[in-house]
C-alpha cells in the first residue's frame, strides 16, 4: 500500500493515484491522512493526472461525469457530481469487448448515456442548444473502480482518483440531428432495467441522472465554466453522463445486460472474465 507523507503535496497525490491505477492496488483515502486535500485541491490534481496519462502515451478522448444519479448519493456520501478523464486506453467498443475483472480494483458496472461533441458547448446554453453541439449519442457501460478499500472515501478522494473511472464501453452511435426533438423529450423519461445472468438487479432511467443525461452534460459544462485549472469541453470529446441505475459490483463469469424503454436504443450486454 502506498503511503503519502504529506497529502497537501498535490503532485504526491497525483503520483499515488497514477501508481495505484497502473498496478491495480489500493491506498488509504487521502482525506484520512493529515492535511488531506480539499475538494478544490483535488481538482488541482486532475490536470496532473492528465499530464501523467499523456506522458505514458495515452490520448485524452473526453470526460466521465460521476455521481449524477441522486439515488446513490447517500450510499457513498457524495452529494454532487464530479468528473474525470477518459483516454484511448480506457475506452473500448462494446460490441468487440469483454471486461477483465482483474484489470480493476473493486469494479462496479454502470449503464450510461454517452455523447460525442461536434462543437464546444458554453455554460449559458439550454438543453436544446446543447443538443446542437452533439454529433451522436450512445448507450454503453462505464466500469468504475475504487482505489480506496471498501468504497470508503470522501468527495475529494473521488475527484483525486480521476472520478473513479475504470473503463468506458461504447455501444452503437445514434445521430442527434435527424430526431433532435424526440431525443430531447425521451432522455428525460426513458426507463432502464439492469440484469445480471438473466436476473433483474436494478431499475432506473434518464430521470435519475440529474433529471436527464442532457442536464448532466449541462452541469459539467457549467462546472468547467468556473474552473481555473482545467480546460472546458472541446469539439470531438466524448462525455459519459453517469449511471442510470445503482453501480453494481461485478465478478468474473457474469454477463450483464441492460434494456431500455421509451427511447430507441438497443439492448446492451457485457461479459466479465
Amino acid at each position: 500500500m502506498a503511503i503519502l507523507a504529506d497529502t497537501t503535496d498535490i503532485s504526491g497525490v497525483a503520483r499515488d493515484v497514477v501508481a495505484a491505477l497502473a498496478s491495480h492496488h489500493q491506498v488509504s483515502p487521502f482525506s484520512s491522512r493529515p492535511g488531506g486535500p480539499s475538494l478544490t485541491d483535488a481538482y488541482r490534481v486532475t490536470p496532473l493526472l492528465r499530464s501523467a496519462f499523456e506522458a505514458r502515451g495515452e490520448k485524452i478522448l473526453g470526460r466521465k461525469i460521476g455521481f449524477t444519479n441522486r439515488n446513490i448519493w447517500a450510499q457513498y456520501g457524495v452529494y454532487a457530481p464530479i468528473w474525470g478523464y477518459v483516454t484511448d486506453q480506457t475506452t473500448h467498443e462494446l460490441a468487440a469487448a469483454a471486461a477483465r475483472v482483474n484489470d480493476f480494483t473493486e469494479p462496479r458496472i454502470e449503464p450510461e448515456i454517452m455523447f460525442s461533441l461536434k462543437s464546444a458547448p458554453s455554460p449559458d446554453m439550454d438543453e436544446a442548444a446543447l443538443l446542437d453541439c452533439i454529433d451522436w449519442l450512445s448507450f454503453g457501460y462505464e466500469i468504475v473502480q475504487s482505489i480506496f478499500p471498501g468504497w470508503k472515501f470522501q468527495p475529494s478522494d473521488t475527484v483525486a482518483a480521476n472520478a473513479l473511472h475504470g473503463a468506458l464501453y461504447i455501444g452503437s452511435r445514434h445521430a442527434i440531428a435527424p430526431r433532435k426533438s424526440e431525443w430531447l423529450r425521451e432522455m428525460a423519461s426513458f426507463e432502464a432495467v439492469l440484469f445480471c445472468d438473466g436476473q433483474v438487479v436494478d431499475r432506473g432511467g434518464g430521470a435519475a441522472v440529474l433529471d436527464s443525461p442532457l442536464r448532466a452534460l449541462q452541469h459539467l459544462v457549467q462546472m468547467l465554466g468556473t474552473d481555473r485549472v482545467n480546460p472546458p469541453l472541446q469539439a470531438g470529446e466524448i462525455v459519459s453522463t453517469g449511471t442510470l441505475t445503482r453501480a453494481m459490483p461485478v465478478r468474473a463469469g457474469e454477463t450483464w445486460r441492460t434494456t431500455v424503454s421509451g427511447i430507441p436504443l438497443e439492448e446492451i450486454s457485457l461479459r466479465f472474465e
